[in-house]
């Protein structure tokens, strides 16, 4: 009766270390592999780039699951890497082209076509590198571009250190929309170099990665390019604001207002930065609107200044560029008080002349008209004294 129940007792056992090894074995089983044919395509968008690959060997098993890839990218010298989890078979990004770019993918089965635990392949890794030929001090040096107004965009730069008399850059620009690249077509010239590029008018231009290469050519030597990747809408420079205003509306009360700047950018769009002077004392404040109340700090303020600058606000814009200071306006307490005796002094006196000139032709007048009476007064008298 003891054996009996010591082997029915074995017998479980086995039986459920025979399941869990079947089922360990069922999972070590399940492998999938990396995807195929990664790559890198540079399509010549001065930085945008296609990370595409092919679907993995071996899944005729797993035909009913939806498979998916792990994507990780980035340029070489970055610290962290961008990931993506997709179902496609490309993906697209821009890459600061005058440094590597390094990417890796794998394949995921989900966990319910693998017994409950998602298998991950092994990674397929790939770098890409464009032609940088050239020595690093042949490049351009200090690019600026510049959006004004968010109409008119112009990039500038200097020649590079030390590069032969014949050198020459070229600027190309991209943006999505356009179906290539294109060539600056209105340069601007020093000595008949190229120092810098106006843009034409960028249709769907906005919130989109722009890519600018500036290359160069040399019989002396190779050039070597320089990649450059903007937000149009980071770099807007508007116009300063105009027809500023400045009223006294009591003893302490001033009323500061101007008018937003010119152009298309609407008025949600703008920060605005006074500066304020009262005397000897300026301070500085920020505002959306395009108009500010303040109190003075004496009532015996002799001149009240004002400037102010406008800016595309983070509401429009991850930044900005300052516009240029709008023109001066000044209220001066003592000025208007010595202007407006310096008027009515004189005024006062004229008055005063007219009236005495006045009184007088009216006394002579006067004098005249009673003389006149008593001529005549006689002339009747004599009359009747002769008849």
């Amino acid at each position: 009766m003891a054996l009996t129940r010591l082997d029915s007792r074995c017998l479980y056992t086995l039986l459920i270390c025979m399941a869990f090894g079947s089922t360990l074995s069922s999972n070590a089983e399940i492998n999938v592999n990396a995807p195929q044919d990664f790559e890198i395509v540079d399509p010549g968008y001065l930085g945008y780039l296609y990370l595409q690959w092919q679907r993995p060997l071996s899944l005729d098993n797993f035909k009913e699951c939806t498979v998916e890839y792990e994507l990780k990218y980035r340029n070489i010298d970055s610290e962290n890497w961008k990931t993506i989890i997709t179902k496609n078979l490309c993906y697209k990004d821009g890459f600061d082209l005058n440094k590597g770019v390094e990417a890796k993918i794998r394949t995921l089965l989900p966990g319910q076509c693998t017994n409950g635990s998602e298998v991950q392949s092994s990674w397929a890794e790939v770098t890409y590198w464009t032609s940088l030929q050239g020595n690093l001090g042949t490049k351009i040096q200090d690019m600026d571009c510049i959006y004004y107004n968010w109409q008119d965009l112009l990039c500038s730069w200097k020649s590079g250190m030390g590069v032969h008399f014949d050198t020459n850059y070229n600027l190309f620009y991209w943006y999505e929309g356009l179906h290539h690249a294109l060539q600056c077509a209105d340069y601007i010239k020093v000595n008949g170099k190229n120092i810098g590029c106006r843009f034409p008018y960028l249709e769907s231009s906005d919130y989109k990665d722009f890519y600018i290469c500036v290359n160069g050519s040399s019989e002396s030597e190779p050039i070597r390019p320089s990649y450059f990747i903007f937000q149009l809408q980071n770099i807007v420079k508007p116009l300063p604001p105009d027809y500023l205003s400045l009223i006294v509306k009591s003893s302490e009360d001033i009323s500061l207002k101007w008018n937003m700047p010119r152009g298309p950018i609407p008025a949600k769009c703008f920060i605005y930065e006074i500066k304020f002077t009262e005397d000897d004392t300026t301070w500085v404040t920020t505002t959306v609107e395009n108009e500010i109340y303040i109190a003075r700090t004496s009532n015996e303020s002799k001149r009240l200044c004002f400037l102010v600058r406008s800016k595309v606000n983070i509401y429009c814009s991850d930044d900005g560029i300052w516009s240029e200071w709008s023109d001066e306006q000044c209220w001066n307490g003592d000025i208007l008080k010595k202007a407006s005796l310096f008027f009515l002094i004189p005024f006062a006196l004229i008055s005063l002349l007219v009236s005495l000139v006045t009184c007088l032709v009216l006394y002579n007048q006067k004098d005249l008209l009673k003389t006149a009476f008593q001529t005549k007064k006689e002339v009747f008298s004599h009359q009747e004294t002769q008849c």
